[in-house]
């Protein structure tokens, strides 16, 4: 991980996003398991004093909004296959507390407002949720039930409308009393000093290894062809025969289940079972006896079976899209926009997330001492973000392009600049040879003192191991391995064409995975067609990618810094 290009800002969002993230898988667990009411109210709630509270001691703006973000992208470490709606609840959670506080500032009034919208914002997205998964149809069941009571109970008043106006109310007030708990416990937190029971936190483990997760072959194909599997069944509800419609339900859920084995687990739970059953048989009673113009029976429950299949194409389809956006290509286009300081940040929080979990305590202990609890979470945040900024991190540049774009050109070039800067280099070049227009073989090259080697040849023994039409000599690799495993302590380490060989095994491969545990800087040459099996083998976590056949070599150099 290279934190050395995370902004303090983006650290302090990193912790609090993982703190928060800890509360919500811990106690999200607990109450669900007991069925607790309103479970995600209490988690929304718990969020919100973590969020406020911190503000006292934190005063940087854009915090809760990147939190937000932080603790969304870790939800997917989640069991469960519904990931994608508390993912979208948290981050406009937190989008609307920033929101609330750039208009009115870090004031009783601005943290009132930003929780109250917050809170409320669970209401607005249940009720989205079942428009989006049931269609239209699941408003007029409400509404025809809703009179249907009204006028059994004999109401002088509209009682449609009033059991949400009602929910609204309840939930804005627990938004409101969230926010005051919030700023007392930020208030006794910033006047504070936490004893960690003593207990040294320099002791305690800082980082951990992630957790191993299966092979999974992800496809932007597979993203494009989910997007039209999800939509155009919708498209072609009112348009085609029921039964065909049917068919294509049954077509794609199928498809989803044998490529995506998590998008089933939701129709796996008798409560969905329960609840089709449920709707349909609504749908039924309210078309055929509650509706002005009723409808048979048989109508009735086609509505209700469309409404549960509608729901099943999009509960699998929003899980399905999740997946495939995990996707490494997505994040590293992620990693060059606006956003390019996420995924550190986030590889911060996987790492920090072990450690933060095991500090959750049990519920009863967070009602009784909300501020001990959050205060004991925020010391060691702090003591983290002190042992981040003193330990150094490594930082990869990726050096990319197709065959004879100029890679490893630029390297040399970059090499002598760095020379020229008085920076200790290491690390090794494959210099091309030519016969006229014809590549005959490469040398390698070591860089701190320009020693080369015969490396791959196009003429040689036919008992030498070979890789494409290049047969490997023992001497250059022997050469190459042994400078990269005798590099000890440099500002800047090189690695030229990475590629199909270490891919499989051969050539540096062994000798990269301690070299990449170092904390220095690293420019790596790899191909295009390589740089994500690359990235993936050895777990890198990319600072910059730059494509020499795009980039001016000159402006290269000076983003590296070795101008």
């Amino acid at each position: 991980m290279h934190t050395k290009q995370l902004s303090e800002k983006w650290i302090k969002a990193s912790i609090l996003g993982t703190i928060w993230a800890s509360s919500e898988i811990v106690l999200g667990s607990f109450l669900h398991n007991l069925r607790i009411p309103f479970s995600g109210n209490i988690l929304t709630a718990i969020g919100l004093v973590i969020l406020i509270s911190a503000s006292y001691k934190w005063k940087e703006n854009g915090l809760f909004w990147r939190a937000g973000v932080i603790c969304a992208l870790l939800k997917t470490m989640s069991p469960s296959a519904v990931i994608f709606g508390p993912m979208v609840a948290i981050f406009s959670e937190a989008f609307l507390l920033e929101f609330s506080v750039r208009v009115l500032g870090k004031t009783i009034f601005g943290f009132v407002l930003g929780a109250v919208l917050a809170m409320s914002w669970n209401l607005f997205q249940r009720i989205f949720n079942f428009i989006v998964f049931y269609g239209y149809n699941i408003v007029e069941v409400y509404t025809n039930l809703m009179e249907y009571a009204q006028r059994q109970l004999h109401l002088q008043f509209d009682a449609v409308w009033a059991p949400l106006f009602l929910l609204l109310l309840l939930y804005a007030l627990f938004g409101a009393f969230s926010a005051f708990i919030g700023i007392k416990t930020g208030r006794k937190l910033s006047t504070m000093q936490t004893e960690l029971n003593g207990e040294d936190q320099n002791n305690q483990p800082l980082f951990f290894q992630k957790k191993q997760v299966s092979h999974f072959k992800y496809s932007m194909f597979w993203l494009l062809l989910n997007v039209i599997f999800m939509v155009v069944p919708l498209l072609l509800a009112e348009k085609i025969n029921f039964g065909l419609w049917v068919v294509s339900i049954v077509v794609v859920a199928t498809l989803w289940a044998f490529r995506y084995k998590r998008a089933l687990r939701q129709l796996m739970r008798p409560k969905f079972w329960i609840f089709f059953a449920l709707i349909t048989m609504l749908a039924a009673f309210v078309f055929t006896r509650l509706q002005t113009e009723k409808i048979t029976i048989t109508d009735a429950i086609f509505i209700g079976v469309e409404m549960n299949l509608r729901a099943i194409l999009l509960i699998m389809g929003f899980t399905v899209l999740g997946t495939e956006l995990y996707n490494p290509k997505i994040r590293n286009s992620l990693a060059k926009s606006y956003f390019k300081q996420l995924p550190p940040a986030l590889e911060l929080s996987l790492e920090s997330l072990p450690f933060m979990i095991s500090l959750v305590p049990d519920f009863k202990s967070i009602v009784k001492s909300p501020v001990l609890v959050i205060a004991k979470m925020m010391a060691h945040a702090e003591g983290r973000i002190e042992k981040i900024n003193e330990n150094p991190q490594r930082e990869i540049f990726i050096i990319t392009g197709e065959i004879g774009a100029g890679k490893t050109s630029f390297l040399e070039k970059a090499v002598k600049n760095a020379v020229a800067k008085h920076k200790t280099v290491a690390g090794i070049l494959t210099r091309r040879l030519m016969d006229g227009e014809i590549t005959t073989g490469y040398n390698v090259v070591d860089v701190s003192n320009g020693r080369a080697f015969p490396f791959l040849r196009t003429d040689a023994n036919e008992n030498q191991q070979k890789i494409g039409k290049y047969f490997i000599d023992e001497s250059g690799l022997n050469f190459g391995q042994q400078v990269l495993q005798n590099i000890e302590n440099a500002d800047v380490i090189f690695i030229d064409e990475i590629g199909r060989l270490e891919l499989a095994g051969g050539g540096w491969a062994a000798e990269l995975e301690p070299l990449f545990q170092k904390n220095s800087r690293f420019i790596l040459s790899v191909r295009k067609e390589t740089v994500q099996q690359v990235i993936q083998k050895w777990k890198l976590n990319p600072t910059e990618f730059y494509d020499v056949s795009k980039n001016n070599g000159n402006e290269i150099i000076q983003k590296l810094k070795l101008e």
